[in-house]
């Protein structure tokens, strides 16, 4: 009869002699991992109950408040919550890795994966926000517009109603004006046109509705891979069942997942020669967030070379001037719908996002760093170290994007490829550079094949930059011994997946209770797992 447990955890899913690609074994009859699959979803109900004292919470909370389990909020309590939230998150990357060597070894197919991550997130839609506090930004925003007050030219602190959703904003954000696209206002306002000055109700509902983004992403992926050549399962594992997309985009929760939808099934759109649907998607996807703007270009080379014949600039052209066209049609409709008028304030609101000021933004790290450098020597203030270092990625960035573009000139699969390492590169260059902004070209390569050692460097990767920020949303990057501890963790992870028990702890252990059988004593069970 067969077994309804998961496969035996220390099988190493990878073969000596196993190719680079990551490609899943041929399937074999295996159970269902359900343990696995439930020990993410233990970690994740430990992330919310954990969140209610150490996430993002109200600052006047109605339900804890100062009731009797408002002492998880304070002293002892405070650091109880914080280690049941990391407990829970330490969980949800260990069944994440745990699935990722079964999905390896050819053990499971993509069914389990979707099934894994739709347990692990629905803890966390009525959890407090988690790793941030955007959330409150963007029903604040939401409340302005609602409220008639232009969020592209006030701050939230402006506003002289719904008094519980103007104070949980951020106060960095209280008095900058919205960076978001003015469709993803037009969210918001619905959102809090809804729920009023019911905080708790409006973050629900604002995930509700994101994932309507992680629902496009879900149905588009599997086509996408069928165009670029990845593995299913792969693409899965690493685009929906990952802690930056249940954490970050869900547990946020934050409004890059709607866009990557509108992104993702633009892009499928592309490829699939419906070409004009697929520009006016991914310009939905901008007045989402702008970011995804950067890959209008690319969609042009994509279309010019579906076009017949091979007159190549004249179907650019062509190609270009049609993109154009649909690109301002649904841009004024867009904003005017969405804003009452043609409201382009928000591109000024852009800048705002600049005031985060940390080295995970590669250029702001090394002008730290050299000003560090140039401060043992002479007491000079940092901000022009970083403002130039700033403006050179800038330049940079501005390079990349020219090359890869042209690169992209034959269009195809080529040209996506190219699309997604400017989407990186816009968040690595570009400040700030907040965690979960790496999302945005990574969603697309994931439909890419992949190589086995470059997904251990994504699990590393993933874990660093869940944990790069307090559950608070406050920032955790000057912190070095917790940054420390981190990297040892991210790094253990990803030797986890390439390599059951990277330490051999548990080897060790075995071979101790082997001994002490074979000399008939007892065995101390070892005060940790190691087992991935």
């Amino acid at each position: 009869m067969a077994t309804t447990t998961d496969p035996a955890p220390d099988v190493p899913a990878l073969d000596a002699g196993a190719p680079g690609e990551a490609r899943p074994a041929a399937r074999v009859p295996s159970p269902f991992p359900y343990r696995t699959i439930s020990m993410g979803t233990i970690g994740s109900v430990l992330l919310l109950l954990g969140a209610l004292g150490a996430g993002g919470i109200l600052i006047r909370d109605p339900v804890i408040g100062t009731g009797p389990l408002s002492w998880v909020r304070y002293g002892h309590g405070k650091m109880l919550a914080n280690a049941v939230l990391y407990a829970g998150f330490g969980l949800v990357v260990w069944a994440w890795v745990r699935l990722g060597r079964y999905m390896l070894a050819g053990r499971i197919g993509s069914r389990p994966i979707v099934i894994a991550a739709a347990c692990w997130m629905t803890p966390l839609l009525a959890a407090p926000p988690l790793f941030t506090r955007d959330v409150y930004s963007y029903l604040g925003q939401g409340a302005q517009l609602l409220h008639g007050l232009d969020p592209y030219a006030h701050g939230p602190a402006e506003l002289d109603v719904l008094p519980n959703v103007v104070q949980n904003v951020h106060p960095v954000w209280q008095t900058t004006p919205a960076p978001y696209g003015p469709l993803f206002l037009l969210v918001a306002k619905g959102i809090v046109a809804l729920t009023g000055d019911d905080v708790i109700a409006g973050v629900i509902v604002m995930r509700l509705v994101l994932l309507v983004g992680l629902g496009a992403m879900v149905w588009a992926l599997p086509r996408l891979v069928r165009h670029l050549g990845g593995k299913l399962p792969i693409t899965l594992w690493l685009a929906v069942a990952s802690p930056m997309t249940v954490i970050h985009l869900v547990g946020g929760p934050h409004n890059d997942l709607l866009m990557l939808g509108f992104l993702t099934v633009g892009v499928l759109a592309a490829l699939e020669r419906k070409h004009a649907l697929a520009i006016a998607l991914v310009t939905l996807g901008m007045l989402i967030k702008p970011t995804a703007a950067v890959a209008l270009p690319f969609l042009v080379w994509v279309w010019a070379n579906h076009l017949p014949g091979e007159q190549r600039m004249r179907n650019f052209v062509k190609a270009g001037a049609a993109s154009v066209g649909i690109f301002a049609v649904v841009f004024v409709v867009g904003t005017w719908v969405s804003l009452g008028s043609f409201n382009l304030g928000w591109i000024g609101g852009l800048q705002a996002p600049t005031l985060v000021t940390n080295w995970v933004n590669f250029p702001t790290g090394v002008g730290q760093l050299v000003h560090t450098l140039v401060h043992l020597v002479i007491n000079v203030p940092e901000s022009p170290f970083v403002t130039v270092a700033r403006a050179i990625a800038i330049l940079a960035f501005a390079v990349l994007v020219a090359r890869q573009w042209w690169k992209s000139r034959f269009g195809g699969n080529e040209a996506v490829f190219r699309m997604a390492i400017t989407l990186l590169g816009a968040a690595i260059l570009v400040p700030p550079t907040l965690p979960w902004y790496l999302t945005w070209g990574f969603v697309i390569a994931a439909a890419f094949s992949w190589r086995r050692r470059h997904l251990a460097i994504v699990v590393g990767v993933a874990v660093f930059l869940v944990m790069a920020y307090y559950p608070t949303g406050e920032q955790a990057l000057y912190d070095w011994w917790f940054v420390a501890i981190t990297l040892g963790l991210a790094v253990y992870a990803a030797a986890a997946l390439l390599r059951p028990d990277p330490l051999g702890l548990i080897g060790a252990w075995r071979r101790q209770k082997a001994a002490a059988v074979a000399e008939g004593g007892e065995v101390t069970t070892p005060t940790s797992s190691a087992t991935p």
